[in-house]
C-alpha cells in the first residue's frame, strides 16, 4: 500500500490545441475564434492516442473553439471544466498578424516585455496563470488542462516561481504534451516534460 511518503506527487498536464490555419501561417491567435484544419483535427487524435491510459482528476478547457474541439477529439470533453483563465493571451491590435508586420512599425516590439495595444500585458496574463495555478494546486491527482501556446508558456514560468518575462524559455508545438509537477513537496515545483509531440508526424 502507497504511504505518503511513496505516493507521487500530482502533475499538471499541459495541452496545446491542434493546427490552425493561423498557427500554421505563424499569426498570432489570440481571441479570434478560429476552428482547427484538417492536420489539427488529425493531431487532436494522436494526441488523445498519446493520453490513453492516463486519469485525470479534474480535466480544464479554454472556452476557444479550437481548443474544445481538441479537447472533445481527444476523448476528455465529457468530462471538461471551460475555464476562462485558459484563454490565449489577448493580442488586440496585433490579432492576425505576424510578427513581422508589427516589426515594421515597431522594430523592437516584444511580446512578453510589450503586452499588444489594446490587448493584455505580459502581467495581466501572469495573473490569469496565477489564477489558474491557484485553483489546481490543491487538487489531488493529476489535471489536465487544454489550452493554447502563450498562455501555456506563461502558466510554466509562474509554476516555477519565474517572473512574467521568462514565459518567453517555454515554446509549445501545436499538439503538444507538458507535463508540471513537484520533486517531493507541493513547494517544490519542477517542469518533468516539456513540449513533447511524441510520434505526430509534423509533414502531414
Amino acid at each position: 500500500m502507497a504511504t505518503k511518503e511513496t505516493e507521487r506527487p500530482p502533475r499538471l498536464f499541459l495541452l496545446r490545441h491542434g493546427n490552425t490555419d493561423w498557427s500554421d501561417s505563424r499569426k498570432h491567435t489570440g481571441r479570434t475564434d478560429i476552428p482547427l484544419n484538417a492536420d489539427g483535427e488529425h493531431h487532436a487524435l494522436l494526441l488523445g492516442a498519446r493520453l490513453k491510459g492516463e486519469r485525470f482528476s479534474q480535466v480544464f478547457v479554454s472556452p476557444l473553439l479550437r481548443v474544445r474541439r481538441t479537447c472533445q477529439l481527444a476523448g476528455f470533453a465529457d468530462h471538461a471544466e471551460v475555464c476562462p483563465n485558459l484563454t490565449e493571451w489577448d493580442y488586440g491590435n496585433y490579432e492576425g498578424t505576424l510578427t513581422t508586420e508589427v516589426h515594421r512599425t515597431r522594430p523592437d516590439w516584444y511580446l512578453y516585455r510589450d503586452g499588444a495595444p489594446n490587448g493584455e500585458s505580459p502581467d495581466q496574463v501572469a495573473a490569469r496563470a496565477d489564477r489558474f495555478i491557484e485553483r489546481v494546486r490543491p487538487i489531488d491527482g493529476d489535471v489536465a488542462a487544454f489550452s493554447s501556446a502563450q498562455i501555456i508558456r506563461m502558466i510554466a514560468a509562474r509554476w516555477l516561481g519565474l517572473p512574467s518575462s521568462a514565459a518567453r524559455y517555454f515554446y509549445t508545438e501545436t499538439a503538444s504534451v507538458g507535463i508540471l509537477s513537484y520533486e517531493h513537496e507541493r513547494i517544490q515545483p519542477v517542469v518533468h516534460l516539456w513540449d513533447d509531440v511524441g510520434t505526430l508526424d509534423k509533414n502531414i
